[in-house]
């Protein structure tokens, strides 16, 4: 899997739903880039390749599940304090 391929993939994506990179001191290219580079590399590698399709499936939607976990945390510890704020 490209790189670039996944890079414009992913710019298609946040095109409908937009990220919020709010004032992090770092550039949203080069986040985005990271990000591709650390999934290519894992769909390429050895051991994602010796998988079945059906275990590669299960990987991918484990690690999703777990990303989309991982926002859902953050997105409430945000909220949270923003909360804890409002009330001071």
């Amino acid at each position: 899997m490209k790189t670039e391929d996944l890079f414009g993939l992913l710019l298609q994506i946040e095109s409908e739903d937009p990220i919020d990179y709010a004032d992090l001191p770092f550039d949203e290219d080069n986040l985005r880039e990271l990000a591709c580079c650390n999934v290519s590399e894992l769909m390429d590698s050895e051991i994602f390749q010796s998988l079945t399709y059906a275990d590669r499936e299960l990987m991918a939607a484990a690690t999703i599940t777990k990303l989309v976990l991982e926002n859902m945390v953050l997105n409430a510890r945000l909220l949270q304090a923003a909360h804890y704020k409002m009330e001071f």
